[in-house]
């Protein structure tokens, strides 16, 4: 089961570029000013990498 939807903490504070995740057996994103336009899904384990490799940027 997935967690409900939060703002991302990568999303840009301005309220542009904000995207929404929800985590749980898989992590599911989605652009917040686009919801009616669907979502990402992504194993969980291959979203963590994604996270840390953009904190290795």
């Amino acid at each position: 089961m997935t967690s409900e939807w939060h703002k991302s903490t990568y999303s840009d504070s301005s309220g542009h570029n904000c995207v929404e995740v929800a985590e749980g057996i898989e992590t599911l994103v989605r652009d917040t000013q686009n919801r009616e336009q669907g979502h990402l899904s992504f194993p969980s384990d291959e979203w963590h990498a994604f996270l840390a490799g953009i904190d290795d940027l």
